[in-house]
């Protein structure tokens, strides 16, 4: 059992960044792909940013591509989304997911472990 856990949340400006980070416990971090979701208000929730088991290979949703950057330590058992130039379209709870590696796709919602969300808020 993956246990997830989000911080970095919290209200900005638009044009401002945030980092949110992601700790796993309780699995072999690094035999899983991970991916960030979000859940705009009144909306399902979407795909983000996904990334590799060894940090190969990074994948985007059009709407954050350039703007957002997902990284991982595996060391540190923990995935990492830069989010610059925010806009108060990014208003949203971020979820992190984790899925075993030998799925190919990231950007689908059928993964196996998810954290418990963080709140992000751009005011214009």
């Amino acid at each position: 059992q993956v246990r997830l856990v989000e911080s970095g949340g919290g209200l900005v400006q638009a044009g401002d960044s945030l980092r949110l980070s992601c700790a796993a416990s309780g699995g072999a971090f690094s035999s899983y792909n991970m991916g960030w979701f979000r859940q705009l208000p009144g909306k399902e929730r979407e795909f983000a940013a996904g990334i590799r088991w060894n940090g190969g290979s990074t994948y985007y949703a059009d709407s954050v591509k350039g703007r957002f950057t997902i990284s991982r330590d595996n060391a540190k058992n923990t995935v990492y989304l830069q989010m610059d130039s925010l806009k108060p379209e990014d208003t949203a709870v971020y979820y992190c997911a984790a899925r075993p590696a030998g799925v190919v796709i990231l950007t689908t919602p059928d993964y196996a472990y998810w954290g418990q969300g963080t709140q992000v808020t751009v005011s214009s």
